[in-house]
């Protein structure tokens, strides 16, 4: 397929697969719950003010999910909205991947959950856990199935409840994250580039920079581990902050190079919902417009691998994006992770 400019597009995976199957997002949906946290209540609860949060992170609100509203609730939520859109029905889903850091117990996968709910009993279904990353690197995973003909339709999920692992009397974090979930179906579509090229990296050399210790089999759940706190997300903010741009702008430039891309023929940005000015240093580099951004982070804060998600379902259902438009996503996370995609709508 030719973009409107008249300008060939080139799809990297074509070098690679052999049989020129293709893979597109079909369909999109996501879901936030209905409890809006806002700064003005925030300044109830810390050391803290609207004009502090809105200055440092630009966030104005974000969503929180009821006490007894778990991941897998809103990851159904958000999976039903795109199998409606899709036109499909979940007896044809071959594949569920949850994308997610907050999972409703370590085990069984969330994924497992989402497909009792949704009735998808067809399906093999399996966690990932990239954090903020964990959405494009699940789209990734599974567009593999579908160029190499494993599967026909997976469905993607990226899900988050972090306020169930905020601390509550952080200042400098509990303001930045909220709760939700995006989902797309990806399947393969006639005559379409679909998802060109994803680019993913990591470097555990500074995983202390953003984790949460406790949990684990390195520090289970003990009276001195809840007492010290260690079961809440941690993070050194000026380092992730610096880490994120690097890796951000390297892992968008990379994925443009592949695909023969300038920055000036995307029709859509959309990068992770962390911090304006994370996206706006990016965007800077990247030598982007103010018009190709997308950002909702206002309204919802940080919600991880929920992130690019509910942003793109958001960037599609307003008409900002339609088919055959060129989209980046871009995302850094814990671990530290980082990835980027192109896609052809």
């Amino acid at each position: 397929m030719t973009p409107p400019d008249g300008r060939a597009l080139k799809n990297p995976r074509a070098t690679h697969d052999f049989r020129g199957r293709t893979c597109s997002i079909t369909s999109v949906g996501s879901y936030v719950p209905e409890r809006i946290l806002t700064n003005a209540e925030l300044e109830k609860m810390v050391d803290t003010s609207d004009e502090w949060i809105t200055t440092r992170t630009g966030i104005k609100q974000r969503r929180i999910a009821a006490a007894d509203e778990y991941t897998s609730d809103m990851a159904t939520r958000a999976a039903l909205l795109a199998i409606k859109r899709g036109g499909i029905t979940p007896q044809q889903i071959d594949l569920i991947i949850v994308a997610t850091i907050t999972p409703d117990m370590p085990f069984p996968a969330t994924a497992c959950l989402v497909q009792r709910k949704i009735g998808a009993m067809r399906a093999a279904a399996f966690d990932i856990e990239a954090a903020c990353s964990g959405f494009i690197f699940a789209l990734e995973i599974g567009q593999q199935f579908i160029t190499s003909r494993t599967y026909d339709t997976v469905l993607v999920v990226g899900a988050e409840k972090l306020s169930s692992i905020v601390d509550w009397s952080d200042r400098n974090t509990c303001v930045l994250f909220g709760d939700g979930a995006g989902a797309a179906i990806l399947q393969s579509r006639p005559n379409a580039h679909g998802l060109l090229t994803a680019c993913m990296g990591a470097d555990g050399t500074k995983s202390e920079l953003l984790s949460m210790p406790g949990g684990g089999s390195r520090c289970p759940a003990t009276p001195e581990s809840v007492a010290s706190r260690l079961h809440y997300l941690r993070m050194e903010g000026k380092e992730t902050f610096k880490n994120a741009v690097n890796a951000m702008y390297t892992a968008a430039k990379e994925s443009l190079r592949r695909c023969e891309l300038d920055i000036s023929r995307i029709k859509c940005i959309i990068p992770h919902q962390a911090n304006q000015r994370i996206i706006e240093a990016v965007a800077e580099r990247l030598g982007a417009r103010p018009e190709q951004l997308f950002i909702n982070l206002d309204k919802y804060g940080n919600t991880s691998a929920a992130s690019v998600a509910i942003a793109l379902d958001e960037a599609v259902d307003s008409g900002r994006v339609n088919r055959g438009d060129l989209i980046l996503m871009v995302v850094f996370g814990a671990g530290l992770t980082w990835a980027a995609a192109v896609i052809e709508w």
